[in-house]
């Protein structure tokens, strides 16, 4: 009887230590070994699997009680020489796996968790506690089929809604890969427990990844109407309206946001990103705010440079895109923007080298191709400019400015046709929004066409 009440208290331990609100595979197992609580991602030891527990040896008893109450040490003086002795019992394999899951031994309690599923396959604790842990460390692909298992388990006399948190898990590690899977891994879950906000911003993130942006801003909205100082429910529901272009209604969720959590950087970056959208002069001063705080941060750097540039401020907007390729000097994108820098500070020669470069980087690269275009052409390079302009031809239709470009590189290599053809295109094209170049076309065609 004894051993019986010593196994529900442990049981009720492990549930509610197994229920905190953080993900399972984000616990945070930094406390001293012999204070910190067991990780969350642990489940109650193996003979809650059984429909009666078998009786146990004394060893293993005492140290299931000195479990209970986190004294790790007196818990491993009993295993280890129990485990010395009898390497194949389940329960006691279990038990050693959850001490160094608890000590933060994330390698030790991995392997004591396989040796129990060795000895018991049917080990729904085993199975879950091991998938929660890989899990936790993002080694999704071994997690996964770990967590598989345990949701075909019968949980035992352990909480059956612990079998919840394993779909939980599956959720997360499907969300990227196959958001539909996600889906029914979070409907599953909530058959068995309650939904959670939690649970309600993964629904919302999965149903955006599914392009269901109403089931998404719905889910969003209902988590706000819960917890109205939730950060990651604001920013979602900023992102879908930034998508859409509803930047008003963007711009108010936003400031209402900051006012709660004033130094968020997704939030922060985010109004920023509206704010440039509308023009507004205060998404300058933001950014630069959010990269003094960030100065490292790839993404806030990008931001910046691009609000500068936007503002006319070519030499600042450069000096952060030269620190970002530093770091990743053959990211076409960024070359691609570090030449367009140079164009606008007239650096024709260095712009026409940058954009041939992210070209050979990556042939896919639209606005490469238009970069190096324009810049042959103002360079003297009217061969590489109709190449260039027939790799682009292969991904975007011709537009007015290309058309012109075609038909003054012709022109160059004096090839007459080919350059009267490309006037006449563009003219039929420009519809007078380009005086200067259609005036220049309308002199040519009376030279070429005499």
């Amino acid at each position: 009887m004894r051993d019986l009440v010593l196994r529900f208290v442990l049981f009720f331990l492990l549930a509610a230590l197994i229920f905190g609100s953080t993900p399972a595979f984000a616990q945070n197992s930094s406390s001293p070994a012999g204070s910190a609580p067991p990780p969350a991602s642990s489940a109650p030891p193996p003979s809650a699997s059984a429909a009666s527990p078998p009786s146990i040896s004394a060893e293993v008893a005492s140290a299931e009680a000195a479990i209970a109450i986190s004294d790790w040490k007196t818990a491993e003086a009993k295993l280890d020489p129990w485990l010395a002795a009898h390497p194949a019992d389940p329960r006691a394999l279990f038990d050693a796996g959850y001490v160094a899951d608890a000590q933060d031994r994330l390698d030790d309690a991995a392997a004591l968790y396989r040796r129990a599923i060795a000895a018991d396959p049917n080990s729904f604790e085993a199975h879950i506690s091991l998938g929660l842990l890989l899990a936790r460390q993002d080694k999704l692909a071994d997690a996964r089929p770990e967590l598989v298992t345990a949701t075909t388990l019968d949980p035992g006399l352990a909480d059956p809604t612990l079998k919840a948190r394993a779909w939980r898990a599956l959720a997360r590690i499907d969300r990227d890969s196959n958001p539909a899977a996600a889906s029914n891994d979070l409907l599953e879950a909530l058959k068995l427990s309650p939904e959670t906000p939690a649970d309600t911003l993964l629904a919302a993130e999965l149903a955006e990844k599914t392009g269901q942006f109403e089931a998404a801003a719905a889910a969003y909205r209902r988590v706000l109407a819960k917890e109205p100082n939730s950060t990651p429910a604001s920013a979602g529901l900023a992102h879908l309206l930034i998508l859409r272009k509803d930047y008003p209604e963007a711009e108010t969720l936003l400031r209402a946001a900051l006012a709660k959590d004033p130094d968020d950087p997704t939030l922060t970056a985010q109004l920023a990103t509206v704010l440039a959208e509308q023009d507004k002069a205060e998404a300058l001063p933001l950014l630069q705010k959010l990269h003094d705080a960030h100065p490292d941060d790839p993404t806030i750097t990008r931001m910046l440079a691009v609000v500068l540039a936007d503002a006319g401020d070519f030499a600042g907007s450069d000096k952060l895109y030269l620190h970002l390729l530093a770091a990743t000097p053959n990211d076409p994108d960024l070359l691609v923007a570090h030449g367009q820098n140079f164009i606008h500070q007239a650096q024709l020669a260095q712009a026409y080298a940058v954009f041939e470069k992210a070209t050979q980087i990556d042939p896919a690269n639209v606005d490469a191709w238009s970069g190096l275009a324009f810049t042959a052409s103002r360079t003297g390079h009217p061969d590489v400019t109709l190449h260039a302009l027939t790799m682009r031809s292969r991904y975007l239709p011709e537009i007015p400015s290309t058309l012109f470009l075609w038909a003054t590189a012709y022109d160059s290599l004096h090839q007459k046709a080919q350059a009267a053809a490309y006037y006449h295109r563009f003219l039929d094209a420009a519809g007078g929004k380009f005086p200067n170049q259609e005036w220049q076309a309308r002199q040519r065609l009376q030279i070429l066409e005499k």
